[in-house]
């Protein structure tokens, strides 16, 4: 089954997207996504693969979670998210959670994370969370925050607040715009408990950060958390 999946994936491949996406998504030297390959693949094609391919084997997903290829990585991790909803979440969240390796670009996390990790801890402990969140490790840290946006659809706010608190200082702009991202998430949802942080850290959070929390306020609240 996995030969014929890797089939379909290649005779899809688009050397075209392949040139913008490898630009797009940072893979020159020294940049974030450094030396990852790409073959031009859409991302609903590869939902609906993922999809046809849901009963793929655990050690032929990972081998796709192995792969140079991003868009073999992608199509991977779909299908453990269509094997969770499922059901086997605990096995589906642990295997995720042991081959991390491969989730080393913001896509690969952003459609992810919160629909295994997010989903599965709503009511569990959630310390791993926040050791990724206090890691080195860039997509750790991004894990962890978007992880939470599966809380943040139930309306459980305070673990995206803590792990926005623990982010606060982070250097880089894919955390700032992940942080800022769930922050406006509470906000569609609970706009004073997130007003109530941004009075709170406004003055100190990174500027993109604060950009992306406030994107939804009208003009001149924006204006006035920028100003001030």
């Amino acid at each position: 089954m996995l030969e014929k999946l890797i089939r379909e994936l290649n005779s899809n491949a688009d050397v075209g997207k392949a040139k913008v996406y490898q630009r797009f998504f940072k893979t020159g030297k020294g940049e974030y996504g450094e030396g990852d390959v790409f073959i031009g693949l859409t991302v609903p094609f590869q939902r609906a693969l993922a999809k046809k391919y849901v009963d793929l084997d655990m050690n032929d997903i990972k081998k796709l979670l192995e792969s140079e290829v991003h868009e073999f990585r992608m199509t991977g991790f779909f299908i453990l998210v269509y094997k969770f909803e499922k059901g086997n979440c605990e096995e589906i969240y642990n295997f995720y959670l042991n081959n991390l390796k491969g989730a080393n670009n913001w896509d690969l996390i952003d459609c992810i994370a919160d629909k295994i990790i997010g989903e599965y801890l709503l009511d569990k402990d959630k310390s791993v969370l926040y050791e990724f969140a206090q890691s080195d490790d860039l997509w750790k840290k991004r894990i962890a925050i978007i992880s939470t946006f599966g809380f943040i659809k139930n309306n459980r706010f305070e673990d995206t607040l803590k792990i926005s608190e623990i982010l606060l200082n982070d250097k880089h702009d894919l955390i700032h715009k992940a942080v800022g991202w769930m922050l406006r998430e509470i906000g569609k949802r609970d706009l004073e408990t997130e007003e109530r942080f941004l009075r709170k850290y406004h003055k100190i959070m990174p500027r993109t950060m604060l950009r992306y929390a406030i994107e939804r306020f009208e003009e001149n609240k924006r204006k006035m958390y920028l100003a001030s």
